[in-house]
């Protein structure tokens, strides 16, 4: 019992865990990130293409 009282008041490892928390969450955050700035770009590019190509059928 008095193994489980030292475990719970020492907080050495407690900085190290909120770290990797921290860590975990930019992760996710920037992964999300990532995903919907590639949907935005891809939309993009669809539509310039589009653009261009009904530009360039005008004058043919």
């Amino acid at each position: 019992m008095e193994l489980f009282e030292r475990l719970w008041q020492e907080e050495d490892g407690q900085d190290l865990a909120e770290y990797a928390l921290l860590l975990v969450l930019v992760s996710l955050t920037a992964t999300a990130g990532m995903h919907t700035f590639a949907d935005s770009l891809s939309r993009l590019f669809h539509h310039t293409s589009y653009a261009v190509v009904k530009h360039h059928a005008q004058y043919e």
